[in-house]
Parts: C-alpha cells; sequence; structure tokens
C-alpha cells in the first residue's frame, strides 16, 4: 500500500488550477480546434517547501478523477512513484465517463477507465519527479537514467487553419499565421515554422480535405523544402484502398505515413501493401494493445505521449519494449504548455535510437504558465541540467488563465469539443463516419 512517510519530501499539499488557454482555429478531421483549450496545472508542496509542478488534460472528466487523487497524496513521499499507481488504481471513474463511442483526449480511441487514470496520474507523476529532482539537486533526465543527447529535435506541426475564429466568438489575435487551406498556404505556414523556430521536419495535420489535395500539399512541401523529412496525420480518416493509393503517390517524400486507416486491422492491411512506414497515436496507445499491433505488423514507428502512457518512466518501458521488437518510437502531441514540453524534452532525452522529430503544438500557445517560455534553436530544444523539470510557475500568468476558466462565460469551453466549434461556423456540422474518404 502507498505508505505514510515522513521527511521533508513528504507532500503537505496539492493544487489544482485547471486553466483555458487560447487556441487558433486549427482544423483535423473532427473539427476544429476552439479558442480555448483546458488544461490542468497541479502543483505538489513537500514538507520542505519544494513545489513539483506537472500538467495534463484538463477537461472536466479528468479534474473529477484528479481531485480524489490529490486528496489521497497529502502525507506521502514524492520518491514513491509505484505507490501512486497504487493509489489512483483505488479511484473509482465513474461508470457514466466511460463510454466505447468517445474519444478519450487526442483521438486515441475509445475512453476507458484505465486511459482517464493514465491521462491523469501523468501529471502527478511529472510533478513527484519534479519535485524530487529538485530536493536532490538533479534534474528530471537523471532521475530516469541520464540523458543521451544534449537537445531534442521537434517538427513543425502544420495544420490547415482559418484566418480567424468565426465572427462573434471571443478569441485572441492570430499572432500572424494567416490562413492556410491549400498547398500555398502550408507552405507559407512551414515558412513561418523555419523562420521563427528553425525546424527542419514537418508534419501535416491531414483528413480535413480530399486525399488528393493532401497529397498535392505534401508535393509542395518537398518542393519547398528538398530532402527534409516529411509526415501526414489523416487521424484514421481514410479507407485501406485510399491510404494504400496516397502511400503510393507520396512513398517517395515521406518519412512515415500516420494514423492512415483506423484500427490495428486496417494499419495491418495497409502495411501488408506498402513499404512506406506507418506511425501511430491511435491503435497503440496502451500496453495491452501492443501484442496485436506488432505482431500483425500493423506499425513500424509508435508516437508514445507521456500522458497516455501514465508518465515519464512508462514512456521509457515503452520504448524498451519498441526496441525489443525492432519498431521505433518518437512522439505524439496534443495542445500543451511549457511544463509538459518540458516534461517531453526530458524523457526524450533519455530513450536510445530516437530517429524521428517529436511532434510538439507549443509553437501554436502564444500563452503559458512559466515564467521563461521553452525555445526551440534549429528545431531542437536543449535538455536543461538544471534540478527538477528546469521551469518555473509565473503565477500572474497561472492566475490569469485560471480567472478565464472560473469566468462563466467560458464555462461551454472547459470540455474540448472540436465538432461543436465547428458548428458554430456550420450549423450542420457533425463528425464524419469513418472512413471518410
Amino acid at each position: 500500500m502507498y505508505g505514510q512517510r515522513s521527511g521533508s519530501l513528504v507532500i503537505e499539499e496539492v493544487r489544482l488550477t485547471p486553466v483555458l488557454v487560447a487556441d487558433p482555429p486549427l482544423l483535423n478531421t473532427q473539427g476544429v480546434h476552439q479558442p480555448y483549450t483546458p488544461r490542468l496545472i497541479i502543483e505538489l508542496v513537500t514538507a520542505g517547501g519544494v513545489v513539483g509542478i506537472g500538467e495534463t488534460y484538463g477537461d472536466s472528466t479528468y479534474l473529477e478523477l484528479a481531485r480524489p487523487i490529490a486528496e489521497r497524496l497529502v502525507g506521502h513521499e514524492v520518491s514513491d512513484l509505484n505507490g501512486l499507481f497504487t493509489l489512483a488504481d483505488d479511484v473509482a471513474v465513474d461508470a457514466a465517463r466511460i463510454d466505447d463511442s468517445v474519444d478519450v483526449g487526442g483521438l486515441r480511441g475509445v475512453r476507458t477507465a484505465d486511459k482517464l487514470r493514465l491521462s491523469v496520474v501523468s501529471g502527478f507523476e511529472v510533478a513527484c519527479l519534479d519535485a524530487l529532482g529538485t530536493s536532490l539537486g538533479l534534474p528530471v533526465h537523471a532521475l530516469l537514467g541520464g540523458k543521451v543527447r544534449d537537445a531534442v529535435e521537434y517538427s513543425a506541426y502544420l495544420f490547415y487553419k482559418w484566418a480567424g475564429h468565426p465572427d462573434g466568438t471571443a478569441s485572441e489575435p492570430d499572432a500572424g499565421w494567416g490562413a492556410a487551406l491549400d498547398p500555398a498556404g502550408i507552405v507559407a505556414q512551414a515558412r513561418l515554422f523555419a523562420e521563427r523556430h528553425g525546424f527542419s521536419s514537418f508534419k501535416l495535420k491531414g483528413g480535413v480535405f480530399p486525399p488528393d489535395e493532401e497529397i498535392a500539399a505534401i508535393r509542395a512541401l518537398a518542393e519547398a523544402f528538398p530532402g527534409r523529412p516529411l509526415r501526414l496525420d489523416p487521424n484514421g480518416a481514410w479507407s485501406v484502398e485510399t491510404s494504400l493509393k496516397v502511400a503510393a503517390e507520396l512513398g517517395d517524400v515521406l518519412a512515415y505515413l500516420e494514423d492512415p486507416a483506423l484500427g490495428t486491422p486496417a494499419m495491418a492491411a495497409v502495411a501488408a501493401d506498402t513499404r512506406l512506414p506507418l506511425a501511430t497515436n491511435m491503435c497503440v496507445t496502451t500496453f495491452e494493445e501492443i501484442p496485436e499491433a506488432f505482431a500483425k505488423g500493423a506499425v513500424q514507428v509508435v508516437l508514445c505521449d507521456h500522458h497516455y502512457w501514465g508518465g515519464l518512466r512508462r514512456t521509457r518501458e515503452l520504448a524498451a519494449v519498441c526496441r525489443t521488437f525492432g519498431v521505433s518510437v518518437s512522439m505524439h502531441s496534443n495542445t500543451h504548455l511549457g511544463i509538459s514540453l518540458a516534461a517531453m524534452t526530458h524523457v526524450a532525452a533519455t530513450v536510445p535510437g530516437l530517429d524521428h522529430a517529436c511532434d510538439s503544438h507549443y509553437p501554436w500557445q502564444a500563452e503559458d504558465v512559466l515564467r521563461a517560455r521553452p525555445r526551440f534553436v534549429d528545431g531542437k530544444v536543449a535538455v536543461t541540467d538544471a534540478p527538477g523539470l528546469g521551469v518555473e510557475l509565473d503565477r500572474v500568468a497561472l492566475a490569469a488563465l485560471h480567472a478565464r476558466w472560473l469566468d462563466e462565460d467560458f464555462r461551454a469551453l472547459r470540455d474540448r469539443d472540436d465538432a461543436a466549434a465547428m458548428r458554430v461556423a456550420d450549423p450542420a456540422w457533425e463528425t464524419p463516419s469513418v472512413p471518410r474518404w
């Protein structure tokens, strides 16, 4: 059992602060990003006065589960990470929140109790590691076994995008990105990413327009950035036949094709008839999903996400399993702030054979809760050797984003719903059935 401890590493207080963070109108196969997205900031305060911070999804389902975990953590030690999982397993998930027709977040399959718990526990685990590292004077990567690289490469995350949210919708200024609704717009967006952050690898979120249009966008990127790694991710929107057609059309320019078809059987059928590597963050999101996918050869790259898998240590466990089976690993991203980027960078620094640049939405987020934003230099984030995560909360910024969450005018945005956001512009919009093409 997760036993009571004493000493400076004992948790005396847990603070949960839900926030709403500005998000641009980025399009995907389900709809469009809301003008604000919920995140949850977790703070653990130890008896020694150290504060450890973490971040995860902030939708009401996650917040409802985080509260009882937070209550039970008081009086326990930040170093007992195995016990953290035992504690979380004892917290019941409301049966009404389990729905096999609802995506659990980030387009990773149906909602289950285990997936919800892992997404919440991930934020607490990161906060524990931050507090432990700060207390010991060690960076988080040292607690994970030590870094094998001094900087982690990230990929520019390209989206089809409106110039702004629909008229009459409260939102923040566009920050100069502009619209991107055709190949020329996508190339212009990629050039901005390269100029602002030095990215040399590019991923396009697809499944928005008919495949021929997205093929044209990738071809335009290949012409504008010759020899640079490119990826395309339609989030399972295509049939097996369409997936094979796109793979044949783009096999000479893509580093991999991500989740072209939905589910392991469909991905295996695509993999059987193409030599283009397939990546996933949809059909392999738990350890239980690995055996079928690997046995069928459905994926060649797993895009891990520490929020999905339950934290940084389990991300390393996943990487070890993938190495055993000759499957590559990189990192998936959903809308996130700098705490999650710091956590991603620490764990990615410790994973051998990280052959592909990691995903990150972070450049799209103009707001943050940190005193200093992590920076991309030549498309990479330097791995800090500062204690813990090496980042510090900006309490003024945190309070402002929490005040927005508390504002009754924003109540409808406390749960992310891309389809609902799309219906503001198109009242007839319904989430398309899959395969869409």
